[in-house]
């Protein structure tokens, strides 16, 4: 690319700094308002800029690929996770597409340990009890929770997010147990006293806490369906941080209704979380704030800058994403 100034779209808003950084480097066009772009909004977006900028919740698929012409090079993803976009036809258009791996990890292994932690210790009751005046007093039976060292915790991906859990998990006396589409090198299990299971079935039958954090592809969709989460020990608990998609929500809704789940933590959900797990106790939900830290969306711009920038001076992005990536 020659070295005049990029057009660039963001299609939410981000942090201030990052904003500002963005519009001193480029000819930037920031969001008025922090909704999200409707498919309109982004068909010309994408149309009259050089690089976009979107987040998880643009839906960037073939259809609005095919109609971005020509002007689009470089979709600048603000976040880790790219399965909102259709990375192999924006390829095919020769349009780049980067992300920001690895800022989120900590921030998202934080939450992880507070939805485990909310849930086996049945923190938010307490707090409804607190905050609705209705506590009398300390009762020996009251509100009792299950001890969370000595447990068992299966992780699904142990990936730079799933790494950070199991050493948080392991502060906290928990067994870590794992499972991979590839086994990790005897020296990080060694590391963080990890015990592989080549069986995600096995795995699951067997531990008291699972927590999601694969990426959301193709071969993970449904991951945990009904027949698995089946599988699980009836007082067993399960937290995903990572996409809705890998779970079978209605099917967990189901099981946990039933009491043939011990609970479940999520951040992440199909679309939208379903009515009746908000009407359960033994269920905590949040609204997606695995990475929603000051330092880590900061983080993440910082990244998005260093993309585009590496792009303008004529060399490819640093987190640039390929087809054979995902």
């Amino acid at each position: 690319m020659p070295s005049q100034r990029l057009s660039v779209a963001l299609t939410r808003r981000l942090p201030e700094p990052v904003e500002s950084r963005l519009c001193e480097l480029f000819d930037t066009t920031l969001r008025e308002d922090d909704t999200p772009m409707t498919r309109e909004e982004l068909t010309a977006a994408m149309r009259g800029c050089d690089v976009l900028v979107p987040t998880l919740t643009d839906r960037i698929d073939a259809g609005l690929v095919g109609q971005a012409g020509d002007r689009l090079k470089l979709i600048a993803n603000y976040g880790a996770g790219v399965d909102h976009i259709d990375v192999a036809t924006a390829r095919q258009r020769g349009i780049l597409v980067s992300n920001t791996p690895g800022v989120s990890a900590d921030d998202t292994a934080d939450m992880t340990m507070a939805l485990i932690l909310s849930v086996m210790r049945r923190i938010p009751e307490g707090l409804a009890l607190m905050q609705s005046g209705e506590w009398r007093g300390w009762s020996p039976t009251a509100l009792l929770g299950g001890r969370v060292s000595g447990r068992r915790l299966g992780v699904l991906g142990l990936g730079r997010i799933g790494q950070a859990v199991a050493r948080r998990a392991t502060a906290f006396g928990m067994e870590v147990h794992y499972h991979n589409r590839k086994r990790l090198r005897p020296e990080i299990e060694d590391e963080l006293g990890a015990r592989y299971w080549e069986s995600l079935d096995q795995m699951v039958a067997r531990m008291d806490v699972i927590s999601v954090n694969c990426p959301h592809t193709p071969s993970t969709f449904h991951l945990m369906n009904a027949r698995r989460l089946a599988l699980m020990k009836q007082g067993a608990v399960i937290v995903n941080t990572s996409r809705g998609e890998v779970i079978d929500q209605n099917a967990l809704t189901r099981m946990l209704r039933a009491g043939e789940i011990g609970g479940a933590g999520l951040d992440v959900y199909e679309d939208a979380a379903n009515p009746r797990l908000r009407e359960m106790k033994n269920v905590v939900l949040l609204p997606h704030m695995g990475s929603a830290t000051n330092e880590g969306r900061i983080e993440m711009g910082e990244k998005v800058l260093v993309n585009i920038k590496t792009f303008q001076d004529g060399h490819r992005p640093p987190d640039q994403v390929v087809p054979a990536m995902l």
